[in-house]
């Protein structure tokens, strides 16, 4: 790949969370880092609550070694934005940041890059558009689920859920996203692989009992999970011919995201990390 990255002075960047050591982050943006050519560049892993991330970017501010930015998991998406000079739009619409980019003036500025990252792994496996989608579960990702959807689906969005107080979080995010959402007991999940779309944003195993309702001419199937991989759930979509979409793609798609915004480099070497979190994950 040809260096984009010019002449720039090392800079450091880590991601943080709690728990942290599972994350694919340093391994994805150190492939980028040797890809693009940006000799010394650092990427870190620590693990820091939300009771620690304000000592935490007071500290680094004073670091010798300037930083380029950051990535968040939980529980920190929340937290970190009162703590911001800026947050973008796209963050402020789910109220969810998972970067922060450090500018030269020494301003906060926080994205969310697990939006357009959703939109791009489906794009990629060629969903590009759909009349109506599904989503099971009510949580952080799925509140994102519903934001990528916003720009892709043209009706209705039916969302499966555990209880009415989630179901009820869930419609008020679409009323402020502008999609309409409609909400379906658990009970019922099977159903929601009639839609042409279906995003699983529930944590590992909760979805493996309903592998053996994949019909037998499927849509398409986000399961934003990666270990372990396939889920029941993707192997039997997969295995009645539907096109999935797997968590280490969503990953992958929003890292690539982070890292253009943390060095400038354009385009993100998206092959280059995708092969680095695939050989991560076989060596697990």
């Amino acid at each position: 790949m040809l260096n984009t990255s010019g002449a720039r002075p090392p800079r450091r960047a880590a991601v943080l969370g709690s728990p942290i050591a599972h994350s694919l982050s340093p391994v994805l943006h150190r492939a980028a880092y040797q890809a693009l050519g940006l000799e010394g560049w650092e990427y870190g892993r620590h693990e820091i609550d939300e009771a620690a991330l304000p000592g935490f970017l007071t500290t680094i501010a004073e670091d010798d070694v300037p930083w380029a930015g950051l990535s968040l998991t939980m529980p920190l998406k929340r937290a970190v934005i009162p703590l911001l000079d800026e947050v973008s739009a796209t963050a402020a619409a789910v109220e969810a940041v998972n970067t922060v980019i450090f500018t030269e003036e020494g301003r906060r500025v926080g994205e969310n890059t697990d939006i357009p990252g959703m939109v791009a792994a489906l794009r990629e496996r060629g969903v590009a558009r759909v009349d109506s989608a599904a989503i099971l579960g009510a949580g952080a990702t799925a509140s994102s689920a519903l934001a990528a959807l916003a720009r892709i689906c043209s009706a209705e969005v039916t969302v499966y859920v555990r209880s009415e107080q989630r179901a009820a979080e869930m419609r008020q995010w679409g009323e402020r996203l502008g999609v309409a959402v409609r909400t379906r007991d658990w009970s019922a999940a099977a159903e929601a692989f009639t839609a042409p779309l279906v995003i699983a944003t529930t944590p590992a195993g909760s979805t493996d009992e309903l592998a053996a309702a994949v019909p037998d001419q499927p849509g398409a199937l986000f399961d934003v999970l990666y270990e372990p991989w396939p889920t029941p759930l993707a192997a039997a979509w997969s295995a009645r011919g539907g096109a999935v979409v797997g968590g280490l793609d969503l990953l992958v798609h929003q890292a690539v995201l982070q890292v253009e915004l943390m060095t400038g480099c354009r385009p993100g070497p998206l092959a280059a990390m995708r092969a680095a979190g695939e050989a991560a994950l076989a060596g697990r």
